[in-house]
């Protein structure tokens, strides 16, 4: 009687936490879903304005493509270039946000002379998506409280998944049929319960995985604890941006550009690269962030870090995949991981199915809270029925 009491219990726990949190879930599942083959789908749409016919003249360095740039077109202030060493492959050009905290739209430019070829197709509708998956589009993006209500309901997810896995544990826990098969031929309220719970169990691991990596872009106190628990103290403490050297406060003070970092980094990178992405400081600061991927792979943890002094071109530090332990690759990967992508296409193709059916939770789950509801309603009413008719009728005169 204890257990049957407890499951109850554990019952309507889950039943209102599933209530409380289904739309949020619904929201972001269906966002990643449309994320998974993002990189693939901007490649396709932009394969025109993406390459350029090689050319004999040498290709520009970053600060000449930014002067010549700025001199043809009316852009707002450079804050990252994807450079590459194919020759045939545009500048991918980012752009700082201006005064209205708006991010203008990136520009693929031609490397040998800066010429425009146009600005992504797709790039803004992608945008708005990760804004709704991670914020929830409310005000103050990754500092508002979007941030904070995404990464509870991710909480809520794996109090979600633990309690659904205690409460459907079958009797012959061993049967792979009771586990995994879902009875389509049941209707109504059997059919809701044996897709929400069967259906529930194919895609546990994989939303678990998407959980503990997505809890990273939610909280900074759970990114600390993962990165103090899966790297060494060295690393731990690199991995903290490291103060920018001030310059002073006069119209002198050089302003940071791209030149120098790009030599120090061509210099200190010591395996092949296929592409590379500078990101300039923020304000007042001089220290810049470069990050390589290799030819061979296409994974976002693949990739070499290194932080350089944009002004004086001197290496601050440098992060090598090479020179990683496996913690360490899995917090370079929380990416990947989180979409699926360390196991190729199929693990995305895996995930995003997996998140696309997160609607279908929030429906069946709330199916099968109004049929307990209604159920619970009758039941109550037929005993109310069953004792009014066992008592004896009351005479309503005097008792001679």
């Amino acid at each position: 009687m204890g257990a049957r009491r407890i499951k109850a219990l554990l019952l309507e726990v889950h039943s209102v936490l599933g209530l409380v949190i289904a739309l949020v879930l619904a929201v972001i599942g269906i966002t990643g879903a449309i994320m998974t083959f993002e990189d693939e789908t901007l490649d396709h749409l932009n394969a025109d304005i993406m390459h350029v016919a090689p050319r004999a003249l040498p290709m520009l360095t970053p600060d000449q493509l930014v002067v010549r740039l700025k001199a043809t077109q009316d852009v707002g202030k450079v804050s990252g270039l994807m450079m590459t060493r194919d020759a045939s492959a545009a500048v991918h050009v980012r752009f700082a946000r201006d005064g209205q905290s708006a991010r203008p739209s990136s520009l693929y430019v031609d490397p040998y002379d800066a010429r425009v070829l146009g600005t992504p197709r797709g790039e803004e509708f992608f945008a708005t998506v990760r804004r709704l998956h991670r914020w929830l589009l409310l005000p103050g993006d990754g500092n508002g409280y979007g941030r904070q209500i995404t990464g509870i309901a991710a909480l809520g997810l794996i109090a979600l998944l633990v309690s659904g896995l205690v409460l459907r544990w079958p009797q012959r826990a061993g049967s792979v049929k009771m586990w995994l098969k879902p009875n389509v031929a049941l209707r109504g309220r059997g059919l809701h319960r044996s897709l929400h719970a069967v259906i529930g169990t194919w895609v546990l691991p994989i939303y678990l995985a998407m959980t503990l990596t997505g809890l990273w872009y939610s909280f900074d106190w759970y990114k600390e604890c993962v990165v103090w628990l899966l790297s060494r103290p060295s690393t731990a403490a690199a991995r903290m941006p490291p103060k920018s050297p001030h310059a002073p406060a006069s119209e002198s003070a050089e302003t940071p550009g791209f030149d120098r970092a790009w030599s120090t980094f061509l210099r200190e990178q010591s395996s092949p690269f296929a592409r590379a992405q500078l990101t300039l400081p923020g304000a007042n600061g001089t220290v810049m962030r470069v990050r390589s991927w290799p030819q061979e792979s296409t994974l976002e943890g693949a990739r070499d870090e290194f932080r350089i002094d944009a002004v004086t071109g001197r290496l601050v530090s440098a992060d090598s995949s090479a020179n990683r332990t496996l913690g360490e690759r899995a917090i370079a990967g929380v990416l990947d991981i989180h979409r699926g992508a360390i196991l190729g296409w199929p693990g995305k193709l895996a995930f995003m199915l997996a998140a696309g059916l997160m609607p279908l939770f929030a429906v069946t789950g709330v199916l099968l809270y109004l049929s307990r509801r209604r159920h619970r309603r009758a039941g109550g009413a037929g005993e109310s029925i069953a004792m009014s008719r066992s008592m004896p009728a009351r005479r309503s005169g005097p008792n001679w």
